[in-house]
């Protein structure tokens, strides 16, 4: 099963694709990143397996991808809408699949929404996976940047070096313009970005989303412009947030998915944050080979674990609790 669906969600015309080997399979609603940013562009080319055990909606949230539209209004892109969105296309799934109780996985800035969710109406899931799990996203960059700082020296490139040096991330509340032009470059080179082996933003992610055969032409050419609305409307929200203060428990089992490279979100303050977490479950799971994208880099470990200790609501796989 793989079709594509649009549906009212808030006012907006929002896409999805849903794939599954057996319709009968529990959902999992996966919340990408970004903001802005659809990752089942990227599955040809990185396949996640997750459809053999789910039913896998890969939704393209407000004002990305299959969902932008330039009739967005600006100041819908906030936390708050998107935190509704994604409790509304869970009632729309629980609804269309029969299904009192779903399961929501959130990647990175899906994962600053996604677990909001959870906390708010934690009686729709089942459990929720956190993958590269935000806590302190701006605590998380200033961690990034002192990894690089001492990673290019060593490398012996000091120009790199410099540039970072040059660059105060501060206490704001936002990323200087000066960083994001360089963040993403250097983080990749740096083996911390997407993928731990994913070097150039260009052949990791653009050239796969183009060369993607569900998407048409006009479509891809909307994951960008959307990526870019998303980023100038939404992007700053997450910086002055902390999770640890504001989302401090839910009603569900939860799982952390977590790359050793990752200095995106950064995996220590990942698990730090899951150890404070109240939760009637949780498991930690720590991906030796990843960076930012363990379904991405690890899906054979990933789908053992879902397997076993998800669906099954235990932990025994997990490295810490």
């Amino acid at each position: 099963m793989s079709e594509r669906v649009h549906v009212d969600i808030g006012g907006v015309n929002m896409g999805m694709i849903i794939e599954s080997d057996d319709r009968l399979n529990p959902v999992l609603l996966f919340v990408h990143g970004g903001p802005g940013m659809p990752e089942h562009p990227l599955t040809e080319r990185y396949p996640t397996g997750l459809e053999k055990l789910f039913t896998v909606v890969w939704w393209d949230q407000r004002g990305a991808g299959l969902s932008y539209s330039h009739d967005i209004p600006a100041e819908t892109m906030t936390t708050e809408q998107f935190v509704t969105d994604t409790v509304d296309v869970t009632n729309y799934l629980r609804g269309r699949f029969e299904q009192e109780k779903i399961f929501l996985m959130g990647h990175s800035w899906g994962s600053y929404i996604a677990i909001q969710a959870a906390a708010r109406s934690p009686q729709l899931y089942a459990a929720y996976i956190g993958v590269a799990q935000v806590s302190d996203q701006m605590a998380s960059e200033r961690a990034a940047r002192e990894y690089m700082l001492s990673f290019y020296s060593d490398a012996g490139d000091e120009k790199t070096r410099e540039r970072l040096r040059r660059i105060d991330l501060g206490d704001d509340s936002h990323l200087p313009a000066a960083y994001r032009r360089i963040r993403d470059g250097v983080m990749h080179r740096a083996g911390i970005g997407t993928t731990h082996a994913m070097k150039s933003v260009i052949t990791g992610i653009f050239l796969p989303v183009m060369r993607n055969r569900e998407y048409t032409l006009r479509e891809k050419i909307n994951i960008w412009r959307g990526k870019a609305f998303s980023q100038s409307t939404a992007g700053d929200e997450i910086y002055r947030a902390d999770l640890r203060a504001t989302t401090t428990e839910l009603a569900v089992p939860v799982y952390f998915f977590s790359g050793r490279y990752d200095y995106t979100a950064n995996y220590t303050m990942s698990a730090d944050y899951l150890r404070s977490l109240i939760a009637p479950i949780k498991g930690f799971y720590l991906f030796d080979e990843s960076a930012h994208s363990p379904i991405f880099e690890e899906p054979t470990r990933v789908l053992q674990i879902m397997h076993h200790d998800v669906l099954q609501a235990k932990c025994d796989l997990a490295d810490a609790h």
